[in-house]
């Protein structure tokens, strides 16, 4: 089964924005971490001490289907963030196939902003803006 949700981006406050979304729905998250607790990578620069207690990811769960995800952006990834146009379209899918297939399609006359690859969370996982402008998150996990 494909499914497809929201993924917000904020400049620093993440972590304020989804306690809100929390007491608006309810719930638990069901993964919360920040960018200090991701592992290093290589050719990749240490996390700055300012992002360190930024959210990397957060999930909270809205339904059975529905899952309203999000995380902080810096650096590199946050020279084009504007309020207004701080979210993505996530897709998740049942196989390694249909991402591969659903991220070539999107990316035609779009922009890969980082290719699909395995990543140190477990998916197979890529994003792209689209020839329209719309940014999209495409992921494959196996275990899952």
């Amino acid at each position: 089964m494909t499914t497809i949700n929201i993924y917000l981006t904020f400049n620093g406050n993440c972590k304020t924005a989804f306690d809100f979304y929390h007491s608006v729905f309810g719930g638990d998250f069901a993964s919360e971490s920040t960018f200090g607790e991701m592992p290093p990578q290589e050719g990749m620069p240490p996390v700055s001490d300012e992002m360190k207690n930024q959210i990397m990811h957060v999930s909270l769960p809205i339904s059975k289907e529905t899952v309203l995800m999000g995380s902080d952006t810096g650096g590199e990834w946050a020279a084009d963030y504007q309020q207004g146009n701080n979210f993505s379209i996530s897709i998740t899918t049942d196989s390694k196939e249909k991402a591969d297939n659903f991220f070539n399609k999107l990316q035609e006359g779009g922009e890969a902003k980082m290719p699909m690859a395995q990543t140190f969370w477990g998916d197979y996982f890529g994003m792209l803006t689209d020839q329209f402008g719309i940014n999209w998150m495409i992921s494959f996990n196996d275990q899952q």
